[in-house]
């Protein structure tokens, strides 16, 4: 169609400006309803399936919850067209599920309008993205039955291209100072290196991670558990529509849909997914970013924590982490170790070198058998130190003209410097 608008505002030029993203660059909806793509007619083969399909995938975005995996099997195994057509028809249900819940889902479907949908998504700069695409990123289909029907994607870059170099920074809503300050910090040091920062756009710890990463010029996603065009919570509406101007908003839920309790847990997986690894700031025991690091174990990707007090309730739940098998990490250098290419390695870590530190074996024993009080004979030195009085002599001598020692007549004593410089180099103990 060479990048024409179909009957629903459906573009296939670049994956950025229209309402999905495409197949080989190509694709529009070709005049096609709502109802009769949902119900298969037209479904003769070539592009009119392919509308058929994204049609289905945006109904059943509407009708089925995120990570129903009993919908997922009957996608995998029917294909979304013919779900879409069961649902729409609402007469034999589909297997896996109770008279109950059948009829509460074609409720659900006899109000879905997937055309209205796709206009919505026009008029706030959405696309829908589908298992497929060119845009759809491989390793959400790591979840099986529970990946995603399909997304919807706010911003201009290209998702898949995003998500290949990405960590997901997560934690509590109710952050301490400590807990905002680690993760603006780790999403910085993330950013500066290239690294896409990902998280959920609440308040606390996303929020402090999405503002490192755009206050360091660099790339971050927001995953919402309700529809893309309205921002939730509220109170950072102004940030997840900057995060929308120069980075990515994602959803699953369709334009309009608000969040429930159950959605932001559903909505950590696909956080998990998306990414390389997951750190985790700060959390209690219950706290649903243990659920973004439990999916993340789950999909074999890297599982991180920062550690914080031991007597902080919001640092318990990464401690018990921690302790099942996650990765203690405190900067971004040892988190891009984690997840990075070979030979992106942390740098060593280790206390300040003391000039003592660059003393001889032999120096250290000499100058380690001096009293801390008081002048001692080359000979007492020398019992203390396991050596002869000569090599004592030879080695006071060294650490004289090094400044550590000071002789007194036939005895010798550490220098007013040396006694400083031993207890600031001790470990406070």
């Amino acid at each position: 169609m060479n990048g024409a608008g179909g009957a629903y505002g459906v573009s296939g030029t670049d994956g950025t400006g229209g309402v999905h993203g495409t197949r080989d660059g190509a694709g529009g909806a070709h005049g096609v309803s709502g109802a009769d793509a949902v119900n298969g007619a037209h479904g003769t083969g070539g592009a009119h399936d392919d509308d058929a399909e994204l049609l289905a995938r945006v109904f059943l975005s509407r009708v089925l919850e995120p990570g129903d995996t009993v919908g997922g099997r009957w996608l995998r195994e029917l294909g979304a067209v013919h779900v879409a057509r069961r649902l729409r028809e609402g007469r034999l249900p589909l297997p896996g599920v109770s008279q109950k819940r059948w009829a509460g889902l074609c409720a659900r479907a006899a109000r879905a309008d997937p055309a209205r949908d796709l206009a919505a998504a026009r008029d706030t700069g959405v696309r829908f993205l589908r298992p497929g695409d060119t845009e759809w990123p491989a390793q959400l289909d790591d979840l099986g039955d529970a990946r995603p029907t399909g997304l919807w994607v706010r911003g201009g870059p290209s998702l898949r291209i995003w998500a290949l170099r990405s960590v997901a920074l997560v934690g509590a809503r109710a952050c301490t100072e400590y807990g905002a300050h680690m993760a603006a910090t780790l999403a910085a040091g993330l950013a500066e290196r290239g690294w896409v920062v990902v998280s959920g756009g609440a308040y606390g710890v996303d929020g402090a991670a999405h503002r490192g990463t755009l206050g360091s010029g660099g790339a971050t996603v927001a995953v919402l558990a309700c529809g893309v065009d309205r921002p939730y919570p509220r109170g950072h509406t102004e940030l997840i529509d900057r995060i929308a101007r120069q980075g990515v908003v994602v959803g699953e839920l369709p334009p309009g849909d608000h969040p429930t309790p159950s959605r932001f847990i559903v909505r950590n997986r696909v956080i998990a997914a998306l990414t390389r690894g997951t750190v985790v700031v700060e959390a209690a025991y219950r706290s649903g970013s243990l659920v973004t690091a439990r999916a993340a174990q789950r999909l074999g990707r890297h599982t991180m924590g920062v550690p914080g007090p031991a007597t902080s309730a919001l640092s318990a739940g990464v401690h018990e982490l921690l302790r099942g098998g996650a990765t203690l990490v405190t900067d971004a250098e040892e988190v891009i170790e984690l997840v990075g290419d070979m030979g992106e390695l942390a740098p060593d870590r280790r206390g300040p070198v003391l000039p003592r530190d660059l003393l001889a074996p032999d120096a250290r024993h000499v100058l380690a058998a001096l009293p801390a009080r008081g002048p001692a004979t080359a000979h007492e030195i020398a019992r203390g130190a396991g050596t002869t009085a000569d090599d004592a002599i030879a080695r006071l001598y060294e650490l004289r003209s090094l400044g550590y020692v000071e002789r007194h007549g036939e005895g010798w004593k550490l220098t007013r410097q040396a006694m400083i410089s031993s207890r600031t180099g001790r470990d406070g103990c």
